[in-house]
């Protein structure tokens, strides 16, 4: 599997320690296989790096856009990472997770109409190499330097998702 990061540096040992323990898979090294994904919303002067995953021996885990996602995504939010994987793979939320799940611990919302937020726009996958035995598994393949995403098109899916995420709060609150 070839994954991707960007950085502002090159990364030949990535350090799955670092970085926030709520994030959506909980603690780990985050890399997407989708490299315009990745260059599209790198900041400018990026460096993106190229990675090979041997996932021969690996316990991966593989979530979809579903119930068990969104549970697994809130109890990390929580810093209750529950699963034990080398690796998680799965669809990154939205960038509402953090206000959708306050509105759930609120009572505001069900957690079934929180689920229907979450599911607005588009999907990017997103890869957490969570053990040191799936980094030593990762092999850095290259970097190069990038300019960074046409800030129009940024905007663009931002107010798309926006109006989506409106209106459907707008539904679900009738």
């Amino acid at each position: 599997m070839i994954l991707y990061h960007a950085s502002d540096r090159e990364i030949l040992h990535p350090d799955i320690h670092y970085g926030r323990k709520n994030a959506d898979f909980g603690w780990g090294f985050y890399l997407t296989p989708d490299r315009e994904f990745t260059c599209r919303w790198a900041r400018d002067n990026a460096v993106v790096n190229a990675y090979e995953l041997d996932e021969s021996s690996l316990d991966v885990h593989v979530f979809e856009r579903t119930r068990e996602w969104f549970e697994y995504i809130f109890q990390n939010r929580r810093g209750k990472d529950g699963l034990q994987a080398d690796v998680v793979i799965g669809p990154i939320a939205n960038d509402t997770i953090f206000d959708t799940l306050g509105i759930i611990t609120s009572g505001f919302l069900e957690p079934e109409d929180a689920m229907k937020l979450l599911l607005i726009g588009p999907e990017y996958t997103q890869v957490a190499i969570k053990t040191e035995k799936a980094a030593r598994q990762l092999r850095f393949l290259g970097s190069e330097k990038i300019e960074g995403m046409d800030e129009s098109a940024r905007q663009a899916e931002q107010d798309a998702f926006q109006t989506a995420f409106a209106e459907e709060m707008q539904r679900i609150t009738e």
